[in-house]
């Protein structure tokens, strides 16, 4: 069978499917009576509440081909979703939370448990700019609600089956049930997945050393593998809740196999014990408005690496790390007529204990540490909320927080601001303000050093300072369906990680380093539209200019910035109203850009997907999707300034065929009807 007779076939294919679907008629009161009286009514995909955005995202992904939470989050308005990475455009940083409740865990934890969170879960999203205080998070906030289950509902759940194929493929089961008796109620999420990745990187280092260049040339593929348990459960008791994250990454093997002007070299690592992450919490929330919790957390992460040049051992290393915090807070609300008064105060404290020791004794380049780095941020906010009647509410909040560690401590002062204004729906103004300060991970602060071959090498900082990073905001909302944003973020001393090439030998050093600042100014607009149930669409536009200054990048300057370019349409299609089959085409395109003294060249990707919902009042779903069928996703860094001359080529494998399997059972389909901090954790490479 040729491509246009399979192209055929699927058409008839989904046609049947269509024409099936509509001899069926639902046994509904609204089917048997009203037949002859259909009212259409568009529910808002937007709606703005004291300086909140809430979106009605179980609607937007309906059609899509989607079955978790985490790829759900790419369709939110001003979302986008970067092979897994959640970006919110405006704002430097997003934190994603749940219920609004605190849930302290590593970013690649909290991806994984969102992923094996069904979609069906999902009640609404919130989007806040600026999050009040109160939810113990600084900066951007998408708040993701999920369905209460009640003694009505009983037993509910479902179960996922699902397979990736890229350059390797990949796959995974994942268990969804909750459950409630008169007061109490209990969810449970479990997941184990097989992963086994790929990535290439071409890398051309015109190296310029003792007074000529060096032309160093390599070519690396990473191959990685591991099984990942994911568990998240919890049980509540009228307004007392224990919660338990947990994942632990077994059987994790990676290597680096590395050709070119210096030799072949393989860089293996294995992890010497499963990579054990543990999170339990406990929350209260009093009848009199104060709500009291704590958590605490341990980590622990043990990795050996071994170097070889062809069959030569090179060196060796062991790299650890044992992490345990403790996280309490208290808050308190107050309701004096229509102003609220809310203030707080929390306190962690972590102790990070890490490791590094190399194999061959007495290398003066490759000294070991053994190093306890204790932690405590302490703070206390107050912050207050009103509600205008001629349209105006706001939220604003100040909290003041005092840092510490062996290398610094400082006292910080953190200010938040959000606005809504609006007579009616139709027109509706938000203007947002935070600024906050963003701590490099525990690893860098170490100064380990990790070798990628002969040439180059990862270098921690002990001198790495926070830095203050400044958002603002203004949306403007028409008709609860379409989004501008205007945005401007400033981050003074903001952080960058980028290959740097040594004049004092040809070696090439990556180190995170501060720099000056960097600054963005931009525009986003989003449009959704279609022509009724047939086409849906959602159209995004963001042109924005980026400047990053360094005074001191290592020994030299330099002041980079660009206009850029992101637009993406997306797309889903249905033959009928009642049609089980839907179809999705979604576009994406990225312009020239850069980080940091590097640019970066465009990107583009089309992703397609089908989703198919059969069985007993449609139980099952079938969902086939392909993402970035050209494998244009991957973009070309280049440097090249004051004597700096390299580049590198990402062959990624981000193409990547989806297939998944869902069974519900007991109803567990859509009703009408935790603060994560950025990963500080892990060894690195």
């Amino acid at each position: 069978m040729d491509m246009k007779q399979a192209a055929t076939f699927i058409i008839a294919l989904l046609c049947a499917m269509c024409a099936s679907a509509q001899t069926e008629t639902p046994d509904t009161i609204s089917s048997r009576q009203l037949d002859e009286v259909v009212v259409n009514v568009e529910k808002p995909q937007v709606r703005a509440e004291d300086g909140v955005m809430i979106v009605d995202l179980p609607g937007i992904v309906k059609d899509k081909p989607v079955d978790n939470i985490l790829e759900a989050l790419g369709y939110l308005p001003g979302v986008m979703n970067n092979n897994g990475m959640i970006w919110l455009t405006g704002a430097s940083n997003v934190t994603i939370i749940l219920n609004g409740e605190l849930a302290n865990m590593p970013l690649q934890n909290l991806y994984q448990l969102l992923y094996t969170t069904p979609v069906d879960r999902l009640k609404n999203v919130e989007v806040m700019y600026s999050a009040p205080a109160k939810y113990h998070v600084n900066g951007a906030v998408i708040n993701v609600v999920l369905k209460t289950p009640t003694p009505l509902d009983g037993l509910q759940g479902q179960v996922r089956a699902g397979y990736n194929q890229a350059h390797y493929g990949s796959y995974g089961g994942v268990l969804a049930a909750t459950y409630a008796i008169k007061d109490w109620s209990f969810d449970l999420n479990y997941g184990l997945t097989s992963n086994k990745s790929w990535s290439r990187e071409e890398t051309w280092s015109n190296h310029l050393y003792d007074g000529k260049r060096t032309i160093i040339e390599d070519d690396m593929r990473r191959i990685g593998h591991n099984w990942s348990n994911t568990i998240f459960a919890s049980a509540s008791w009228k307004t007392l809740k224990l919660t338990y994250n947990g994942q632990i990454v077994s059987d994790s093997k990676s290597w680096n196999l590395s050709s070119g002007t210096l030799g072949n070299y393989t860089n293996a690592y294995n992890m010497l014990s499963p990579v054990g992450y543990h999170n339990i919490a406990l929350r209260y929330a009093a009848p009199f408005g104060m709500t009291v919790g704590g958590d605490y957390t341990c980590y622990s992460e043990n990795r050996s690496q071994s170097l070889f040049k062809d069959t030569d051992y090179l060196l060796g290393s062991e790299n650890r790390q044992d992490i345990n915090r403790w996280h309490v807070y208290v808050d308190q609300e107050h309701q004096f007529g229509k102003w609220q008064l809310n203030y707080g105060a929390e306190y962690q404290h972590s102790k990070d204990h890490s490791s590094q020791h190399y194999g061959i004794v007495g290398m003066a380049d490759n000294p070991d540490f053994d190093d306890i780095l204790n932690e405590d941020v302490a703070s206390f906010y107050v912050g207050t909320q009103r509600s205008f009647d001629w349209g105006l509410t706001f939220n604003a909040s100040a909290k003041g927080e005092y840092y510490h560690n062996k290398y610094q401590h400082n006292w910080n002062f953190i200010p938040q601001l959000g606005a809504t204004y609006y007579k009616t729906p139709k027109s509706i103004f938000q203007l947002n303000f935070d600024a906050q300060r963003i701590y490099p991970s525990y690893w860098e602060l170490h100064g380990g050093t990790s070798h990628i071959n002969d040439y180059s090498t990862i270098i921690g900082n002990p001198k790495l300072q926070p830095y203050i990073q400044y958002d603002a905001q203004f949306n403007y909302i028409l008709r609860q369906k379409y989004v501008a944003t205007l945005y401007f973020q400033y981050g003074d001393k903001a952080m960058v990680q980028l290959p740097y090439q040594s004049p004092d030998a040809l070696n090439l050093i990556y180190q995170t380093i501060n720099m000056n600042y960097e600054r963005v100014a931009g525009l986003n607009l989003n449009a959704p539209f279609g022509v009724g149930y047939i086409w849906n669409a959602t159209a995004t536009a963001n042109i924005m200019n980026r400047r990053a200054k360094a005074n001191h990048f290592h020994d030299i300057s330099f002041d980079n910035s660009k206009w850029i370019f992101y637009g993406s349409l997306t797309n889903s299609f249905k033959f009928s109203q009642n049609c089980p089959v839907s179809v999705s085409i979604d576009f994406s395109y990225i312009s020239p850009s850069l980080q940091g003294i590097a640019d970066l060249s465009a990107i583009w990707k089309i992703d397609a997907g089908v989703k198919w919902l059969f069985g007993k009042k449609r139980c099952c779903e079938l969902d086939l999707k392909e993402d970035d069928i050209f494998n244009k996703w991957s973009p070309t860094m280049t440097i090249s300034h004051a004597g700096q001359d390299y580049r590198m080529k990402v062959h990624d494998m981000t193409r990547n065929f989806k297939l998944t399997f869902i069974w519900r059972f007991n109803g567990f389909k859509p009703k009408e009807s935790n603060s994560i901090d950025t990963s500080r954790f892990g060894t690195g490479k």
